[in-house]
């Protein structure tokens, strides 16, 4: 299925694997990028030499297209887009919008820029600074979101930019991909669809325990930072919600302590991380401390499975999710719906025709058995809806 997405990439299928901490390594990023999906890998919780391991180790398991994500308020952002210039990926992706100068620097080294954003205004900021696409993510996604849902979001941000809109926050399936490309999106990015794959990293009870997640064991709490943040309700979360501010604090002192044990971060450098994440917002030292140290509670779940110490980033659509396929399996289940379901709108009695008659109904055209393709445009294939 070709859009303007695949074109701007180089992938053969519309659908974005999104950057997880923790969770997009090297791994999933490959099994990805086989499939013939965009893989993003995560870099906010990798080290730079360890950013520039995991490139490589993906340029050698695949000669596919893949990304790296970037926090775009990172002190060593510089130094990571380096990396991704030096190293030769394809795209960059940000979980902020990037400044107008990162996106000049890598734009003339050629990478493809991709900021997601949660508001339309944020989509026109970064498209007039010069983002190639945007990967805009509905309420209804995991981690950090907004409160806006995607099927308001969606269409105000594709009509509002002259660049490919990629739709996040509640695809799982091939339903969605179309219902995404009829908005005039041109993808769809998922993020714990991909987390719930037999490719996935993350430990096999902690993947129970989101498949047996139903609606309500979803939350969106400012609990953890002090920022609106989608996840599974843990035993953590419920702490969290329910400490005081003094204990609060305390707990946050704790786990911070923790936290610089394993990443040799100084006290006064944690600070001035979670100062820089609170995008104007009146946080608590101790939710200054849960923003620097929400990467430790991400991996205490993601990594170690202590679903009771840590978080459990998550979309409502881990709902709707009932099994662990591979990912070369899950894209192409998604690609066959996805034609499912156009033949299901180009003919909308089809499903319920017996077979013989199928074979001799009328087609789209009113030519007896005969299907209709979709007319090629000027370079011989198949224009996709945002109009590649």
């Amino acid at each position: 299925m070709r859009t303007a997405l695949t074109d701007l990439t180089g992938v053969r299928h519309p659908i974005v694997q999104t950057g997880m901490g923790w969770v997009s390594g090297p791994r999933l990023v490959t099994a990805t990028g086989r499939a013939g999906a965009l893989g993003i890998l995560a870099s906010a919780t990798m080290s730079p030499e360890q950013l520039r391991s995991a490139v490589r180790e993906v340029r050698s398991r695949t000669d596919a297209p893949f990304g790296v994500n970037l926090r775009a308020d990172a002190g060593d952002a510089r130094e990571r887009v380096r990396i991704i210039v030096e190293e030769g990926v394809r795209v960059a992706s940000f979980a902020l919008a990037p400044s107008r100068e990162l996106i000049a620097e890598l734009k003339d080294a050629g990478v493809v820029v991709v900021p997601s954003v949660g508001a339309r205004r944020h989509a026109e900021k970064v498209a007039a600074w010069g983002a190639d696409a945007v990967i805009v993510q509905g309420g209804e996604g995991g981690g950090h979101t907004g409160e806006v849902a995607t099927t308001v979001l969606l269409p105000q941000v594709v009509d509002a930019v002259d660049i490919p809109v990629v739709a996040a926050g509640g695809f799982h399936d091939g339903r969605g991909l179309v219902a995404a490309l009829a908005y005039g999106a041109a993808g769809v990015a998922m993020g714990t669809r991909f987390l719930l794959t037999s490719d996935s990293t993350v430990p096999d009870a902690v993947k129970a325990r989101y498949l047996a997640a139903t609606v309500k064991d979803i939350t969106l709490t400012s609990a953890v930072d002090g920022l609106p943040h989608r996840m599974l309700r843990t035993e953590m979360v419920a702490a969290l919600e329910s400490a005081g501010r003094l204990r609060s604090l305390s707990q946050a002192v704790r786990r911070a302590s923790h936290f610089r044990r394993i990443s040799g971060l100084s006290l006064p450098r944690m600070v001035r991380d979670g100062l820089a994440m609170r995008h104007g917002k009146d946080l608590s030292w101790s939710q200054v401390l849960l923003a620097a140290n929400t990467p430790m509670l991400l991996r205490s779940a993601l990594v170690d499975g202590r679903t009771d110490a840590g978080i459990m980033a998550s979309g409502q659509v881990a709902a709707l999710i009932e099994d662990l396929p591979s990912v070369a399996e899950l894209v192409a289940r998604i690609m066959a719906e996805a034609d499912e379901a156009l033949a299901a709108l180009l003919d909308p009695y089809a499903a319920h025709r017996h077979p013989q008659d199928r074979a001799a109904a009328p087609g789209p055209s009113g030519a007896e058995g005969t299907p209709v393709d979709p007319p090629p445009d000027d370079r011989g294939a198949v224009a996709g809806p945002s109009g590649a």
